[in-house]
């Protein structure tokens, strides 16, 4: 050790000095975990429960690399830390996140022990990424709504290049049809949902500014319906659309109000594998619960900070396993909870 510079020979010293000593484990359960929280309250029957919150990798179990305690030892870091999530996604146990507020994407793989922020992309410097939509193999697009650019990146972060090859002006919510191979983008100033083929080629798209079927005042987020349909919350018409893959208008539910069942600031929508769907309103700090033909349900969640609440909460996914994930905006973290069968 005596040609090691003297500075990182202390660093090192104080470091193996401290993995020695009896200390709590890197990895485990958020401490949310342990709170037992359902919706609706007993005795009405429970349909959805409260699981953990997610605010830095180790909610996920993950732990630091030896060399990155090592730099956090010799610099002063702090752990990392989610600013201000927007968008999440997850697939085959990795975690997606799109934290504009970090201007970064951050993927955790709890399998491989392995956390991956991305805030450059090449040669593009990551400014407001908001949205997210992953392939069956891990690789995730990254919408970001200043650049008006569409990435795509493998499940390790690395770069696979430009995703669209035609101009977006304020790209929102994104949507992956995996058995067709395309890429839908809600393009928000553009008041239009297009449609991309696996070469990043522009197929059609569908839109313009109005209230009748199949327009839009603002469309932020996309998802997949439990029958292939694709539902568009149209936020400023406050109303969810849904369409076929090839964009002919289905149906559609909603209305402006401040009583359950109606909308003052829909964003994330998704849908479960009982076909029902879930649409986050920002302004209710709550997920709204609907039929599949548009029945209100049940809503989760209140303003604050504590397990179960939100303030401002954005993005919304479903698994296959039916966790739901949500994006806790301004109290920084992902929530997630599942939906329990009958």
């Amino acid at each position: 050790m005596s040609c090691l510079h003297p500075f990182v020979r202390v660093a090192l010293i104080v470091l193996m000095a401290s993995a020695c000593a009896p200390s709590q484990p890197e990895g485990g359960l958020s401490p949310d975990a342990g709170v037992v929280m359902v919706w609706p309250s007993p005795p009405a029957t429970a349909r959805i429960r409260f699981v953990r919150s997610i605010a830095t990798p180790r909610d996920l179990g993950i732990e630091k690399s030896f060399f990155r305690r090592i730099l956090n030892k010799i610099t002063g870091g702090d752990e990392w830390r989610f600013v201000r999530p927007s968008g999440v996604a997850a697939r085959n146990g990795v975690v997606y996140v799109a934290d504009p507020g970090a201007h970064s994407l951050w993927i955790l793989d709890p399998a491989e022990n392995r956390t991956t922020r991305v805030h450059q992309v090449g040669d593009t410097e990551l400014i407001s990424p908001v949205a997210l939509a992953v392939r069956a193999d891990g690789a995730v697009f990254v919408a970001d709504s200043v650049t008006a650019e569409v990435l795509l990146l493998d499940r390790k972060g690395r770069s696979l290049g430009l995703a669209v090859h035609a101009g977006l002006q304020r790209p929102v919510g994104l949507a992956y049809d995996d058995r067709n191979a395309r890429l839908y983008v809600a393009d928000s100033a553009g008041q239009r949902v297009v449609v991309y083929n696996a070469r990043g080629d522009k197929l059609f798209s569908w839109g313009t500014r109005g209230s009748g079927e199949g327009e839009f005042n603002y469309p932020t987020h996309l998802a997949f319906g439990h029958t292939g349909e694709l539902l568009v919350t149209d936020a400023l018409n406050f109303r969810i659309q849904a369409f076929d893959r090839d964009g002919l208008f289905r149906w559609q539910f909603g209305r402006q109000g401040d009583t359950s069942g109606s909308f003052s600031s829909p964003k994330g929508v998704a849908v479960d594998n009982g076909g029902h769907i879930y649409v986050v309103d920002a302004l209710f700090d709550a997920v709204q619960l609907f039929q599949p033909d548009g029945v209100f349900l049940l809503s989760f969640g209140d303003q604050g900070s504590g397990p179960g609440q939100f303030w401002l909460p954005g993005g919304l996914f479903i698994d296959d396993r039916d966790r739901i994930f949500v994006a806790d905006t301004y109290n920084h973290r992902i929530q997630m909870f599942e939906f329990i069968q009958p």
